[in-house]
């Protein structure tokens, strides 16, 4: 899964000389926190609502609206903008974008392409949309959590029960445990209780251990 098929394509952007007050009406207009900064068509800066609030008057000003206005608006993007930019490859996967972020403590990166052209934006929200996407979570499937041992073929031994007993496999995802132990969630349409029971013990003779289930959506 790659950033190109989840970023926003096409993003809304501005120039270093644009006024910060135009910036804000962009934003408020498309109802998105940030802006890619391009000049002669490459990138050269990131603005985002926050970087505007901290220059705007505070809510408690006794200057007038007009005053207000004025002042934003002597104010350039240039001024305010994140020059060091963070910056992600339409050609990166999701989950490089998900990790940038995490390490960086960002909520979204411009997307550029190979010729250093902004041609996205992804954020937080697409990141959280990708893995409702992932694990399916708003199709309604159950859920079986398996604690299992470090070991080759657990994966294939799972999917072999389940083909055994009729069902497919959704979506699996393996987490590794502080003990060294794993967790592998596997989502299946499977929603009768009797037979989640017998693929339950099903796994269990085999030994792998069903710790959760539960029915999402």
């Amino acid at each position: 899964m790659f950033v190109a098929n989840r970023m926003t394509k096409n993003p809304t952007v501005v120039t270093p000389d644009t006024g910060i007050d135009t910036a804000a009406r962009l934003m408020k207009k498309g109802r998105f926190r940030r802006l890619p900064v391009v000049e002669d068509g490459k990138l050269v800066g990131f603005l985002n609502d926050k970087d505007i609030m901290r220059v705007s008057p505070s809510p408690a000003t006794t200057l007038s609206r007009y005053e207000v206005t004025t002042l934003l608006s002597k104010l350039k993007v240039a001024d305010i903008m994140q020059k060091n930019v963070i910056s992600v490859s339409e050609d990166a996967t999701i989950e490089e974008a998900a990790l940038l972020m995490y390490k960086e403590k960002i909520g979204g990166l411009p997307v550029v392409s190979s010729v250093g052209s902004v041609v996205g934006v992804i954020t937080e929200t697409d990141i959280f949309k990708t893995f409702v996407d992932v694990m399916a979570l708003d199709q309604g499937r159950t859920r079986l959590t398996l604690d299992v041992e470090d070991k080759v073929g657990v994966v294939a031994d799972i999917a072999g029960i389940f083909a055994a007993s009729g069902y497919s496999i959704d979506s699996l995802v393996t987490c590794r445990q502080p003990t060294g132990r794993y967790e592998i969630i596997v989502r299946t349409d499977i929603t009768d209780d009797a037979k989640i029971d017998a693929l339950t013990k099903a796994l269990g003779d085999k030994g792998y251990s069903v710790v959760h289930t539960a029915k999402i959506g």
